[in-house]
């Protein structure tokens, strides 16, 4: 390795099975939990964003960012004789239905970095063809490049579990994709996004040797889980029982829980929930057709292929969840002959997602938990659900931008005359879509539920301004708004990329507002509707 870059530990490779054919061909890979594979060299090694502070942590210095080996190493044409790249090789259920062998089609890792004490694991995305590239060319093109780049950077600022960007480069490539599945293909530049985690694996990991019956590997692919990912759990441990294998998956289904209630504090929607798609570590990984909720819609997905059947929508992410949690538990079942307690642990993510969607609403209307009231904790908790329950349906009645919404209620004082339907137009206006549809029926609606809300808001001793500060700190000012990512692609694609580094310069601090970006406080124009790119995507990339 170039004496300027930190070293790269091979801890994957040397702790679970590889696949004994080293062609790089397309093929059904058995009894492997990866591949080698090398990077496709690139024309160019042109960085287009760097996250400076990821790579610092990392261990790469100043000279060593602004070096070639840096460039060529990001972008897999500085590959290393001690760099034993890979392609991973998972399966996974795609909209309901198994789909078999999937594996990284076009993700390459490079190995492991030392962050903190704790492994992480360097993978280029659309770094060329690997065995899991089913005949595809393994390439990623700048749009869905850019949109990974910044979607998972605001992620992480926002505080939700994510993996991290660490560059997003051109390769000087090109090649043909059909965005819009209508028979119009076109050449569009490629692109690489270096992106960074502690696990890689996904649900898929363990289902394809379950599903084949390799007992074997399913358990060595558990093992690796625990061992890295959740050390905590064997550290009184003797060795890895049934006990553990319970209490691994418990852990799972808890983080699942957390990072969908996160996703719907901010209207985050992945819209691929796919098995493949979900994170043995409970983070958002493999930003496709993604969205962010302009007004809010439960029924709303950004997915095209989702269209029809609205399996990924907004509001059914919790279900999903869970129903992708089952497959995981079935892929475990034979580690574990007994159903019982799979299902007992199924039964408590219900729960738990209900516990913590509670306690996240109560933080983004600035309300005080249970134990701090003067009501008792079952009442109080029964009249917060119904509060909180009440005010989606008050959301969906008109079109109502979530972002804006809840910072404007933060805005609103306790004392103001809520019943003065003059006075809510005028405070909530810059939130609605059509202000043709906020009538009389409308306000009077909003205003009872506001009644209720300045009621709720006496039983707590929360101050004003902390109330204020508790709201805007869960609340984000700014999310990466489909629109302002999509003019974003379109400038880089013709050679402009200042769009996308003022995104990424502005999303650090996404809860602040920011007297420079104050244009980017705004609700979606009307242009944007129905312009592909800002209200929906296809898994085209």
């Amino acid at each position: 390795m170039n004496s300027l870059l930190p070293p790269l530990h091979n801890i994957f490779v040397s702790q679970l099975p590889a696949d004994p054919n080293t062609v790089n061909n397309s093929r059904s890979i058995e009894h492997a939990a990866y591949s080698l594979v090398a990077p496709t060299p690139t024309k160019t090694s042109t960085i287009i964003c760097c996250n400076n502070e990821l790579a610092s942590q990392l261990g790469f210095t100043e000279a060593a960012l602004t070096s070639l080996a840096f460039a060529e190493l990001i972008t897999g044409n500085n590959i290393q004789p001690e760099i034993q790249s890979y392609a991973m090789n998972y399966g996974g259920h795609q909209f309901g239905q198994w789909a078999g062998q999937l594996g990284d089609g076009r993700a390459i890792n490079l190995g492991q970095y030392l962050l903190n004490d704790k492994y992480v694991t360097l993978q280029l995305k659309g770094a060329g063809q690997t065995p899991y590239s089913r005949h595809a060319d393994g390439m990623a093109v700048l749009r869905s490049s850019i949109r990974e780049y910044l979607c998972s950077e605001a992620m992480y600022h926002l505080g939700i579990p994510t993996t991290r960007a660490l560059t997003l480069s051109l390769t000087g490539e090109e090649v043909i994709r059909d965005k819009l599945y209508d028979g119009q293909a076109a050449y569009e530049p490629c692109a690489i996004v270096a992106r960074v985690s502690p696990s890689f694996l996904r649900f898929g990991s363990i289902q394809l040797p379950s599903s084949r019956g390799d007992i074997s590997l399913l358990k060595q692919t558990v093992e690796y889980s625990i061992r890295n990912d959740f050390p905590e759990l064997i550290e009184n441990a003797e060795h890895i029982d049934k006990s553990v294998y319970l209490n691994w998956f418990n852990r799972i289904c808890e983080r699942t829980a957390y990072l969908i209630v996160e996703w719907m504090r901010v209207g985050f929607v992945h819209g691929v929930l796919n098995t493949d798609n979900m994170s043995l570590i409970g983070e958002t990984i493999d930003y496709g057709p993604y969205g962010w909720i302009d007004n809010f819609d439960l029924n709303w997905t950004p997915n095209t292929s989702d269209a029809a059947e609205k399996r990924y929508r907004f509001g059914q992410q919790a279900y999903i969840g869970q129903w992708n949690l089952f497959q995981l538990a079935n892929a475990i079942y034979p580690l574990i002959d007994e159903a019982k307690p799979l299902q007992d642990i199924l039964n408590n993510y219900n729960q738990v997602y209900q516990q913590q969607w509670l306690t996240m609403m109560r933080s983004k209307l600035g309300i005080s938990n249970a134990t701090e009231c003067k009501e008792q904790h079952s009442h109080l908790t029964e009249t917060d659900l119904s509060l909180c329950q009440d005010l989606e349906k008050i959301l969906s009645l008109v079109s109502t931008d979530m972002t804006l919404f809840y910072r404007s209620l933060a805005k609103l004082d306790g004392e103001v005359d809520v019943t003065n339907y003059a006075t809510l137009n005028s405070h909530f206006s810059e939130c609605f879509y059509d202000k043709n549809t906020v009538d009389s029926i409308y306000l009077s609606k909003l205003s009872e539920w506001l009644l209720r809300y300045q009621q709720r808001l006496t039983l707590s001793d929360m101050t004003k301004s902390y109330r204020v500060q508790l709201m805007n700190a869960t609340n984000p000012c700014y999310i990466l708004r489909n629109f302002q990512v999509q003019e974003a692609i379109e400038l880089a694609e013709s050679g402009d990329f200042s769009r996308v580094l003022l995104l990424a310069e502005l999303l650090k601090k996404p809860y602040q507002q920011q007297t420079k970006y104050q244009q980017f406080e705004i609700k979606r124009p009307d242009w944007a509707t129905n312009k592909f790119g800002c209200s929906a995507l296809s898994c085209s990339s």
